[in-house]
C-alpha cells in the first residue's frame, strides 16, 4: 500500500461522496487552509472530504537554502520562475496517490476536485491536467503554470472545469503569470474562468464565497 504524505482531513458530513484535495503554498502546511472549510458555508447536504497534505521540508534555493515545507525547489525569482521540475513532478505523483486512495475509499474520480494556492497550485495543475481519469474540477489560486512546456496533457481531462483566481496587487506571484496560464489553457480548449480580486498574495472573503459557489457547481450540489 502506498504511503501517503502526512495530511489533515475534514469531513463536512459522514460518508463523503466527494473529495477536495487542497495544496498549500511554500513555507506553510496543511493547517493553512483547513479553517476555510467552515467559512465556505456549503449546503448542509454536502458530504465532502477535504484533504490538506503537508509538503515535505526541503532546502529552498531562493531562501538561501533554508529548509522549509515546499513542494519543490525554486531556483530563482524571475517572473517566469525557474523551478526544480523533477521535484514538482514527484510532488504531483504524491497527489495522484491521494486521488487513488480516495477512489479506493469509494469516491469516483469524477467527484474529486484538486485545488492549490501559489506553489501548491503549480503542483495542482500538473497533477490534474496529466491525470488519466476524469476529475471534477481544478481550482488555481495565486499561482503559475511551471510545467506548461513539459506537461503531457491527458485527454480524459480536456473538459475539466478550471477556475483561476488571483489578487490584482500580488507582488509575490504577479497576476501576469495567471494570465499566461489562462492563455495556454484557452489555446488548448480548456473551459477556464478567471477571477481577480483587489488583494495581494492572499485570500479574501469574496473569493471564499466564489470558491463555495464553484465547488457547489462542480459537484452539482445545488
Amino acid at each position: 500500500m502506498t504511503k501517503l504524505l502526512p495530511h489533515l482531513e475534514v469531513e463536512t458530513s459522514s460518508n463523503p461522496t466527494a473529495s477536495v484535495i487542497w495544496l498549500h503554498g511554500i513555507g506553510a502546511d496543511g493547517h493553512d487552509f483547513q479553517p476555510i472549510v467552515a467559512e465556505l458555508g456549503l449546503p448542509k447536504t454536502a458530504a465532502i472530504r477535504f484533504i490538506f497534505p503537508h509538503a515535505p521540508s526541503i532546502p529552498v534555493t531562493i531562501n538561501a537554502g533554508f529548509v522549509m515545507p515546499a513542494w519543490y525547489d525554486i531556483l530563482e525569482m524571475s517572473i517566469e520562475r525557474e523551478v526544480d521540475q523533477v521535484q514538482l513532478k514527484k510532488s504531483a505523483n504524491a497527489i495522484v496517490d491521494f486521488i487513488e486512495n480516495e477512489i479506493s475509499r469509494g469516491i469516483a474520480s469524477e467527484r474529486i476536485i484538486i485545488a492549490g494556492f501559489s506553489q501548491g497550485g503549480a503542483v495542482a495543475i500538473e497533477t490534474a491536467l496529466s491525470y488519466q481519469h476524469q476529475l471534477a474540477g481544478l481550482l488555481l489560486m495565486s499561482t503559475y503554470f511551471a510545467t506548461k512546456d513539459s506537461i503531457v496533457l491527458s485527454e480524459e481531462n480536456k473538459s475539466l472545469p478550471i477556475e483561476i483566481q488571483h489578487g490584482q496587487f500580488d507582488a509575490v506571484v504577479p497576476i501576469s503569470l495567471s494570465q499566461t496560464s489562462a492563455q495556454f489553457l484557452i489555446q488548448h480548449d480548456y473551459p477556464v474562468k478567471v477571477k481577480t480580486y483587489p488583494m495581494e498574495h492572499s485570500v479574501c472573503p469574496q473569493q471564499i464565497q466564489d470558491i463555495s459557489d464553484w465547488i457547489v457547481k462542480c459537484l452539482q450540489l445545488g
